[in-house]
């Protein structure tokens, strides 16, 4: 099985940071989504789903196993 990788378009980074996000007019308040990025890409992906007006957090991600 390969790495993780970075979840932008055309990138094949290594992830380095989990963005977890929901969209409250679709999802619960439990529901979320998570990205992946690598170092280069998560500020992109973060100001894209907060100028979307979801809520996110982001923590670093050391390859942890997909839940």
């Amino acid at each position: 099985m390969s790495d993780p990788q970075c979840s932008r378009a055309g990138c094949r980074a290594a992830a380095t940071a989990r963005i977890d996000w929901r969209n409250p007019r679709i999802h619960t308040g439990e529901r979320r989504k998570t990205w992946l990025a690598c170092d280069e890409h998560l500020p992109f992906l973060r100001d894209y789903l907060t100028s979307r007006g979801f809520p996110v957090t982001t923590d670093s991600f050391l390859g942890e196993a997909a839940s």
